[in-house]
């Protein structure tokens, strides 16, 4: 992955990215008290902008901030982003942290000004062999707090599991509660099975996700049924085909989990299907304003 490019947004300001502070009493570095987003970019355009800004103003709500702008600012900070950074194809990064006071108190005082983030980094080409050979994963018990919905900034859970996929080779750790799927460490994971698209349903218990929509608009598009409910261990690992959906990538195939064979091994047919559809929408929407 391509590192950040050096221009940056901070409380209102565009600067170069090595210059920016922010003070070590910010709720952010001490509590995690903050919440974040990641927005694709292809041919220098936010991809599904307007859903990105309605998430984060969801995970602000679930920890009792208001909007730290509105969607148009938020829009604006974007293209300028891009624009001042020259980027093409990539993602931007936008975080909003509850402030800092001087001190350290675990209620927060009311009337701290929040800390408003943002920079842009430009991707790689995906390798093709990822799409032609597919990802490996394994499983973990889940780990991480209850409010999972929050696209919070606490990732430690997180990191120690996709860690523990690094460690095993694999390029996710898909997580699993009380014998039923719930998400990747960083990824929605759908389960298809005799033709049909099973994904958990939106809860606590994992991030509304994005690109999980697209994936799920796609499919109604193309006449491939596809199901929101509870998905058992069982139908993970006997599963036809497993993809993971993230912001960063799209949507990527698993063809080995735990050392064993998804279906035949190789990417199926449904998903060779929706990455071809997934790549002509991003086409398509690229002719329309971002916001």
């Amino acid at each position: 992955m391509s590192g950040p490019l050096p221009i940056c947004y901070l409380n209102g300001a565009y600067l170069p990215l090595q210059e920016a502070m922010v003070s070590p009493f910010d709720r952010a570095f001490l509590f995690g008290d903050a919440v974040y987003e990641v927005v694709p970019v292809y041919g220098a355009r936010p991809f599904r902008l307007r859903q990105h800004l309605d998430r984060l103003n969801r995970s602000l709500g679930g920890i009792r901030m208001p909007p730290a702008m509105s969607h148009g600012d938020w829009a604006h900070v974007c293209q300028e982003l891009i624009s001042r950074n020259s980027a093409y194809d990539g993602h931007l990064y936008m975080q909003v942290t509850r402030g800092a006071e001087f001190g350290r108190n675990h209620a927060w005082p009311e009337g701290l000004k929040p800390t408003l983030f943002a920079y842009c980094t430009e991707l790689d080409p995906l390798p093709a062999a990822l799409l032609e050979n597919g990802v490996a994963a394994v499983t973990a018990a889940e780990t991480r707090w209850a409010r999972r919905d929050i696209k919070a900034t606490a990732l430690l859970a997180n990191i120690l599991l996709k860690k523990l996929a690094a460690d095993a080779g694999a390029f996710e750790t898909i997580m699993l509660e009380n014998g039923e799927l719930t998400e990747g460490s960083s990824t929605t994971v759908h389960v298809v099975k005799n033709g049909v698209i099973h994904t958990p349903p939106n809860s606590h218990h994992i991030l509304p996700g994005t690109t999980r929509d697209v994936v799920t608009e796609l499919a109604d598009l193309l006449s491939i049924r596809n199901t929101s409910v509870a998905v058992p261990e069982s139908a993970l690992r006997g599963a036809d085909e497993i993809w993971l959906a993230f912001s960063t990538r799209g949507v990527l195939p698993v063809t080995q989990l735990d050392g064993t064979a998804v279906g035949s091994g190789v990417p199926g047919p449904l998903f060779k299907r929706i990455h071809l559809a997934f790549a002509n929408y991003i086409r398509e929407l690229g002719k329309t304003p971002a916001l």
